[in-house]
């Protein structure tokens, strides 16, 4: 009796030590920060987590991805797939992920205590008018492109001033005609046809009829181009959804979740009126996305809403500068282990995860793969302005059309003193820099010396006069 209670304690006692030196098959997926591969190597939050649970309980164990690159849901036949699918199969001892905590999981698997706590709230790329400003006018072009309209439009104004000097057109004689496109003229006649407005008189030389054109053109494009993005900047303006009724209650930006996850579901099995409609919008627009990466891309690609768990929002937040999560966050749930139904290392796990949290590894863990980086930040515009770069094809054609211009202005005083150099025989470049002399050298020059004439004269009769007053007066007292 005594030999058979011995050879049971024995077997029992090798049982034991044989199901404490099995190795555990993890299953898990590829979910930043969760778990990501680095080389042959993996890390991430749940493989940190992992490695603590087993120095704790001081087990040995292998991780491997999901085979089908999901978290489980079931099927119309019944059947589980991802992460719970393996599970049930016994294809794996654990799936340590973020696997939510729902009700029908728990009807086919144990689930330990959570190991984070969450809700869902969904993210979409900042608008750049997310916040009320007097300048809110400006918005369609940025700084720069300002910049450059300001530089085109003064340079047009010289222009259109030193083509009206030049050409003969439109300055025929300098000493009798007076000169109608003056600079403070040239700037009210390129303001006018900015606004879309004539503000004459025109130009009527060859020259300054092709310097008007092209700024007529190049406004006629600048003010299509600003209209047609402060429209788009109006449509893209998202600081009113702030919460899901006002995600359903408007049709501009488009939103979805993961397929088949807890996420889909909690809006497929809700009675809320909300909810309900944006579960039938995504349905009927097919909006789903099959992953958080993929969901994160969308939303930085704009007009995009991505619904998940805070907890993994907060990270692309973190992440991407471009990003906002809403405020409101709804549905409380929890991320948690899984294990096979009746599993003896539940209760185990469940102890070694309140340890950690009182210990505050878990928030350690957290401040470590949360850490805010915004990296992206230069793919994107800060805003939707449009930027100098994008219209440098209209600039350029503006200074072209300039150049042409004042060439065109050039050639016609060179036709003129050609003209003169032969009538009256003189050398071209003699009658050239007269002309030229002529029109940009100070008419009160030309007229000083007469002047400075005058000037002596009266101040010689002055003295005169003041002599002769001067002996009157000496005659007077005699």
């Amino acid at each position: 009796m005594s030999v058979c209670v011995v050879w049971c304690a024995a077997a029992l006692m090798l049982r034991v030590l044989a199901a404490d030196a099995k190795e555990l098959t993890i299953t898990t997926i590829q979910d930043e920060p969760y778990a990501m591969t680095k080389g042959s190597q993996m890390e991430g939050y749940c493989i940190d987590l992992i490695s603590e649970l087993s120095k704790q309980l001081g087990f040995t164990y292998r991780v491997q991805m999901v085979k089908d690159h999901r978290y489980g849901a079931m099927d119309a036949n019944g059947n589980w797939n991802g992460m719970i699918g393996e599970i049930i199969r016994g294809e794996a001892d654990l799936a340590v992920a973020p696997l939510t905590v729902t009700a029908v999981r728990e009807h086919v698997v144990d689930m330990t205590t959570p190991f984070i706590h969450t809700g869902l709230s969904f993210i979409m790329r900042k608008s750049s008018s997310s916040g009320s400003s007097a300048f809110s006018l400006l918005s369609p072009f940025s700084s720069d492109m300002w910049a450059g309209v300001l530089v085109a439009f003064l340079l047009t104004a010289l222009c259109l001033f030193l083509v009206g000097r030049i050409s003969p057109t439109e300055w025929a004689e300098p000493e009798k005609d007076e000169h109608s496109f003056t600079l403070l003229h040239s700037l009210w006649y390129i303001t006018g046809a900015l606004a879309l407005q004539g503000a004459g008189p025109h130009p009527k030389a060859l020259s300054g009829r092709v310097v008007g054109a092209i700024w007529w053109l190049f406004a006629v494009l600048l003010l299509a181009c600003y209209f047609a993005n402060f429209h788009s900047v109006l449509h893209s303006e998202h600081k009113h959804i702030s919460s899901f009724e006002d995600l359903a209650n408007q049709d501009v930006v488009d939103y979805g979740t993961i397929q088949s996850g807890s996420s889909m579901l909690f809006f497929k099995n809700s009675n809320n009126p909300v909810y309900r409609r944006l579960y039938q919008h995504m349905e009927r627009k097919k909006s789903y996305v099959s992953s958080t990466s993929e969901g994160f891309r969308r939303a930085q690609e704009g007009n995009f809403a991505f619904i998940g768990e805070a907890v993994s929002l907060d990270l692309a937040v973190a992440r991407y500068c471009t990003l906002t999560r809403a405020q409101e966050i709804i549905s409380m749930r929890s991320y948690s282990i899984a294990a096979p139904l009746g599993s003896p290392l539940v209760k185990n796990l469940t102890i070694a995860i309140l340890k950690l949290s009182e210990a505050g590894e878990l928030t350690h863990l957290r401040d470590k793969w949360w850490a805010s980086s915004c990296v992206g930040t230069d793919d994107h515009h800060e805003s939707e302005a449009l930027q100098s770069h994008d219209l440098r094809g209209l600039f350029l054609l503006l200074g072209l059309g300039l150049a042409v211009g004042l060439l065109l202005a050039l050639l016609e005083l060179l036709s003129r003193a050609r003209s003169q150099a032969k009538a009256g025989k003189k050398s071209c470049c003699s009658v050239l820099t007269s002309e030229l002399n002529r029109r940009f050298g100070s008419r009160g020059e030309v007229e000083e010396p007469e002047r400075s004439e005058k000037s002596k004269a009266w101040s010689s009769d002055a003295s005169v006069t003041r002599a002769f007053f001067i002996v009157a007066m000496v005659m007077n007292r005699f």
